[in-house]
């Protein structure tokens, strides 16, 4: 890994590919959702791969490296205010922009998992619509549509502010999330990004993709085979 002396390493490697992969993803969700149809099972696979996705970036908010942990840049009322008379100075999210992360990782989960129990009324339910029911699914389902308008408005507002950072502020967000660097110095760099919690975060992320996917369902009884009757 290259140091420039005039740049710190701010966002490490798992974490820029949780973000560029959860884009994938939230997109390709989208778009297998409005075609429908057929497409219907690669949507509820995306969701699958979202849901694990979160997983991996909540437990790698507690044990990833410096800038990607929760109790960094999750800020009070007070630290708001003063960035926003520009009286704060940092790396890694800012504490307003933390508030955009936060909201975006909660409706995202939320789809991700009443994703899970809705059905589409045609020939797709959700991995775990057997826990439901039918008219509780139906409900779900509902929900699940609705905040699907929300979580629109959210990407709509995070890209709006990337677009207002780059041309009014002249600081672009989205080179630092491809590379990794950011303007500062090296002792700002993060640090802490082990490859034991990187195993950690995958294993959690796969078990409970696991356990969304039908894991924890009941087996079904087996389908009885009709015997001919001999003459």
């Amino acid at each position: 890994m290259t140091r420039p002396s005039d740049k710190a390493y701010v966002w490490d490697l798992p974490l820029r590919l949780f973000h560029w992969l959860l884009v994938a993803c939230i997109i390709g969700a989208f778009v297998t959702a409005k075609i429908g149809g057929n497409l219907m099972v690669w949507h509820g696979r995306l969701g699958l791969a979202i849901l694990g996705l979160l997983v991996f970036r909540i437990v790698w908010g507690f044990v990833g490296s410096t800038y990607a942990r929760f109790p960094q840049f999750v800020r009070g009322p007070q630290t708001i205010l003063a960035y926003l008379r520009g009286q704060w100075q940092g790396q890694g999210h800012n504490p307003l922009g933390a508030l955009s992360v936060l909201g975006l990782l909660g409706i995202v989960l939320a789809q991700a998992i009443t994703g899970l129990f809705a059905n589409d009324d045609i020939a797709f339910n959700g991995y775990l619509v057997p826990l439901v029911g039918s008219e509780l699914s139906g409900q779900i389902t509902s929900i699940h549509r609705l905040m699907e308008n929300a979580l629109i408005a959210l990407i709509a507002l995070h890209i709006g502010a990337i677009v207002f950072y780059a041309h009014i502020k002249k600081q672009n967000l989205v080179k630092p999330m491809l590379s990794g660097w950011a303007e500062g110095t090296l002792a700002q760099s993060t640090k802490g990004s082990r490859p034991t919690a990187v195993v950690l975060a995958i294993l959690i992320a796969v078990a409970v993709v696991w356990a969304a996917s039908g894991g924890i369902l009941p087996p079904q009884p087996a389908t009885p085979t009709s015997v001919a009757p001999a003459f």
